[in-house]
């Protein structure tokens, strides 16, 4: 029997690869006949990189670029065996990840170092940048970003501004003489799986920086910001920016657009045609996916979705691990799920299933695989 273990990372305890470990550890025990391959996924966030530089047998390059408080930081990002293609996560340089607690701040934080990496890139003579603007700490609309490629933001009285999320109310002319020359003559793709404007209520500042660490004030000051800052790049570029999407990242992708070619996609859709991984589930008798939680987001793009809709396709025995899951009965029927399997129960609360969750996946897969029969016929679906 061949089994495709496909899951996303569990975020916040193991990372895809280590999911994947975990299963096929556990199903080996089990069942030593299995035939299994592990396929780490991710959906344009997290994990990202990697992924797309191990399916194009590339490589990956350290590079020293300014974190979103702009000190010096070490990170990477992917570049394909024929050089061509750079893959890069907004969260390696300008990431909540990289701050501490009291440390983030939108008002203050920037996207210089995803700027940095992507002039390195540039640099490096790629042709393609594939980008991931999840988990980001800022809320500058590329700003920093925009500054690391050489595009300088001036006030009124002709200061050079900082590109952090409290310049973006004072911008009133942009200088494109320093940009990077080889800028406008890249493709870029942009990993999107949100469809917010750049600024409004449904925009970066009111739906994202308050997980970022602004308060109500410092939210109507960067909604501000992000209205005067569009202004600025349409009036000096003649582009709209405030598009479905442009709200993500923190409004990474308005600046973008402005300056470069580019490409919003779903980030889940990308991976799974870039990868072939309908083939893969196509081929496979049973798929085994999974992530940290399970709930409404999971239908917006994500591993689960994604994986569930082409098992569906094909008519495959699904079963689905996660950290805890806040799926209705209903929804998991609609996506053909055989059985979801969780970390959480009554005896397990989530910080122990966090703490634990390798030896409770593995524990819980063997649990699962036991009661074959009833999951794979989807009599035992949501147990």
């Amino acid at each position: 029997m061949k089994v495709l273990i496909a899951p996303d990372k569990f975020k916040g305890s193991l990372t895809a690869l280590q999911v994947c470990n975990a299963i096929h550890e556990a199903l080996i025990t089990v069942d030593p006949t299995l035939e299994l391959m592990d396929m780490p996924l991710a959906d344009g966030g997290e994990g990202t990189c990697e992924l797309l530089t191990t399916f194009s047998n590339g490589v990956l390059i350290n590079v020293e670029v300014r974190d979103p408080l702009f000190r010096k930081i070490s990170t990477v990002y992917g570049l394909s065996k024929d050089s061509k293609i750079a893959f890069l996560e907004m969260a390696k340089a300008s990431g909540l990840q990289l701050l501490k607690d009291d440390e983030k701040d939108p008002l203050i934080t920037s996207t210089v170092g995803t700027g940095d990496m992507i002039r390195h890139a540039l640099d490096n003579g790629v042709e393609k940048i594939f980008i991931g603007i999840g988990g980001s700490a800022t809320t500058d609309g590329g700003m920093g970003m925009a500054d690391a490629l050489g595009i300088l933001f001036h006030d009124r009285d002709g200061r050079r501004l900082k590109g952090i999320g409290q310049s973006m109310q004072h911008v009133h002319s942009i200088d494109i003489n320093h940009v990077h020359p080889r800028l406008a003559s890249v493709e870029f793709t942009v990993f999107c799986d949100v469809d917010n404007p750049l600024y409004g209520l449904n925009g970066a500042a009111y739906i994202f920086s308050p997980q970022k660490g602004a308060n109500s004030t410092a939210v109507a000051q960067l909604d501000a910001g992000l209205k005067c800052f569009a202004r600025a790049l349409e009036a000096g570029t003649n582009i709209n920016v405030n598009f479905a999407g442009a709200g993500a990242g923190g409004g990474l992708p308005a600046a973008l657009k402005a300056f470069a070619k580019v490409d919003i996609q779903p980030g889940m859709d990308f991976i799974t045609h870039f990868i072939g991984l309908e083939e893969y589930i196509r081929s496979a008798d049973v798929i085994i996916t999974g992530e940290g939680k399970i709930d409404a987001q999971t239908m917006s793009g994500k591993v689960v979705k994604g994986v569930a809709d082409l098992a569906g396709k094909y008519g495959k025995s699904l079963l689905v691990v996660a950290g805890k899951s806040e799926l209705s009965d209903e929804v998991i029927h609609t996506l053909s799920i055989g059985k979801i399997v969780t970390l959480t129960n009554n005896n397990t609360p989530d910080v122990l299933a966090m703490a634990n969750a390798y030896q409770l996946l593995g524990s819980r897969i063997r649990e699962a695989w036991s009661d074959f029969n009833n999951w794979r016929t989807g009599s035992n679906a949501g147990n």
